[in-house]
């Protein structure tokens, strides 16, 4: 966003900043920082189809499953299931167990709200098995924690 001198000059005003709009650099505006809600969200915003740490971990834990023969599948973000109107849940990956069933698995490191609540809801309509997966961590012996929906 590019302010105009009269606007730089009122934000100077207002925030008490002495110099006259004539004499101020008005090629780029003063940074304002994010709100702590626009900063978390900001935080692992990745392009769609891009693994962030923990989910490459999933992903080479769900490898070696694959090469010991207890799964027979796996894609991440597959699909993408409707909800309701303007609301869609998109699961991390899509495992093909042993025994044929589609299981639906998100990997979290923490959960909000929002995220808990679509992946019931979907659970809910769809005739998948969605489980949740989080990182153990190594002091506790590592692996992943498993809770089914």
């Amino acid at each position: 966003m590019r302010w105009s001198e009269q606007q730089l000059a009122e934000y100077l005003e207002r925030t008490g900043v002495t110099g006259s709009s004539n004499s101020a650099d008005v090629s780029e505006p003063p940074f304002i920082p994010p709100t702590p809600k626009q900063a978390m969200q900001a935080l692992g915003r990745l392009p769609v189809g891009t693994m962030n740490k923990t989910e490459k971990q999933y992903a080479g834990h769900l490898e070696q499953k694959k090469l010991a023969g207890k799964i027979l599948w796996f894609a991440f973000e597959p699909i993408k299931l409707r909800l309701a109107d303007n609301t869609f849940y998109t699961p991390d990956f899509a495992v093909m167990a042993a025994d044929g069933v589609i299981e639906l698995h998100e990997v979290k490191g923490f959960w909000t709200d929002d995220a808990r609540v679509k992946i019931k809801v979907a659970a809910d309509k769809f005739p998948f098995r969605f489980m949740a997966m989080k990182p153990r961590a190594q002091k506790a012996g590592g692996g992943w924690e498993v809770e089914e929906f």
